[in-house]
């Protein structure tokens, strides 16, 4: 008991300050949804469109932390703590590289990309190609706090990235609303405030890594590594895009009311899983480390004990969700219909909780070994052999939500089966600082 009590706290102390980080970006869209909303109907809209497309922004800085934060973590448990941070020099020339691309692209895409995402209201288009022309500029930032976010977790510094994101978000949520309304910018403004504050985050930890004194020019063999490794990520996230766009299509073909309580419980789905990716980022640093260290048993048993804390902390998120069946859809829409398809939903989402839990804690253990390809072929194995041809399935036989919501229950059983049966063998741990 003491054993698996200081393993708990282990986690615990990685995954805490994770969850901080992870929550930062949601926190960003709600400051600025609270104060641009107060501009009228079409800033709003104009945000949401705006704030969509920026969102493949933080996906990209997310696969790039991810398979940052597994290889530095093999070096550092390898004891090679220069490398380890090397690591994060050349995963910051990547994301550097992407973020001018994601400029250049923004700027030329950002007129055509929000017209066509707003239909008839030139209006909103014309206020979101403002705002996201502003905005992009802000991913290099974005991506170089993500890329050290990556390979601090790695050699299992977690709190300085908390208190960097946070003095990023304090930033933001000073300047937007005064830019907004006493400079009179308005909409603009939220843009610049958040562009302020992503450079200045980015900032802080270029620092971080220019204060470790370590060899700063590109390594063309490490950087190899490192884009292989996000290829698999890439493709792994756009599968679930695929999943989750086809559950939404068929949503919608059910009725307005369908469409709106698949948005209530897929959004808290996503909120759980956020708070659920935070043991996943606990996994990925200790068993990177472990591995690193060639000490397989210590990783195996770390796998074994960072999968039953998903398991116990998706179990927890089960029950305060359950408990609100009743609470929670009312607290989104008003609508009775809406709350009426809600609660067909809730009992597939609270019953996914627990396996979720294990399923993102299992996803962190293979992505800290490197095992990223593997991650990919199963995903996609789920993806187009299951979820994908279930979910059209439920749309030809009219089964309505619960058909849609089975395919994704389904989807994350698949997952299971192949992330146990991965686990429980010896392939995914391979010894040493690289894979």
């Amino acid at each position: 008991m003491v054993a698996l009590s200081a393993d708990a706290r282990r986690v615990a102390a990685l995954a805490l300050p994770a969850l901080v980080v992870l929550a930062a970006e949601p926190l960003y869209v709600l400051v600025d949804t609270a104060v641009v909303g107060h501009l009228g109907r079409t800033e709003l809209a104009a945000l949401a469109l705006g704030g969509g497309v920026m969102s493949v922004v933080a996906f990209l800085g997310n696969v790039l932390a991810y398979g940052t934060t597994g290889r530095a973590a093999r070096r550092f448990g390898a004891r090679d703590v220069t490398q380890a941070v090397v690591e994060g020099v050349q995963a910051s020339w990547l994301a550097m590289a992407t973020g001018v691309v994601l400029i250049a692209v923004g700027q030329v895409a950002a007129g055509p990309v929000t017209r066509a995402l707003a239909g008839d209201d030139r209006a909103v288009a014309e206020a979101a190609e403002g705002w996201l022309r502003v905005a992009i500029l802000g991913a290099p930032g974005i991506l170089l706090a993500m890329a050290g976010n990556g390979w601090m977790r790695g050699i299992q510094d977690s709190r300085r990235p908390m208190w960097y994101v946070l003095a990023a978000f304090l930033l933001s949520g000073v300047l937007c609303p005064v830019l907004v309304y006493p400079v009179g910018l308005g909409l603009v403004g939220s843009a610049i405030a958040n562009v302020i504050a992503q450079v200045v985050g980015g900032g802080l930890f270029v620092a971080a890594l220019v204060r470790r004194k370590v060899p700063l020019a590109p390594q063309w063999s490490v950087l190899r590594g490192q884009l292989a490794v996000s290829r698999d990520l890439v493709v792994r996230g756009a599968a679930f895009q695929a999943c989750f766009l086809s559950a939404a299509a068929v949503a919608a073909r059910v009725s307005a009311a369908a469409l709106g309580a698949h948005q209530i419980a897929l959004q808290l789905w996503f909120f759980c899983a956020l708070a659920l990716d935070a043991v996943a980022i606990a996994a990925q640093s200790l068993v990177g480390a472990a591995l690193g260290a060639g000490v397989l048993v210590a990783a195996r048993g770390v796998a074994a004990r960072v999968g039953r804390i998903g398991l116990v902390c998706g179990a927890g998120l089960a029950v305060v969700i359950g408990a609100g069946a009743w609470l929670l859809p009312a607290v989104f829409s008003p609508d009775p219909e809406v709350r009426a398809q809600a609660l067909v939903v809730w009992p597939w989402l609270v019953g996914m909780l627990p396996l979720g839990g294990l399923v993102f804690a299992l996803d962190g253990v293979l992505i800290g070994a490197g095992d990223v390809r593997f991650l990919r072929n199963l995903t996609l194995l789920a993806a187009l052999g299951f979820f994908l041809p279930l979910t059209w399935l439920a749309h030809g036989l009219r089964l309505g939500l619960p058909g849609v919501w089975s395919a994704l229950a389904i989807f994350m059983i698949v997952r299971l089966v192949g992330l146990v049966l991965r686990t429980r063998g010896t392939r995914w741990a391979v010894a040493g600082a690289e894979r």
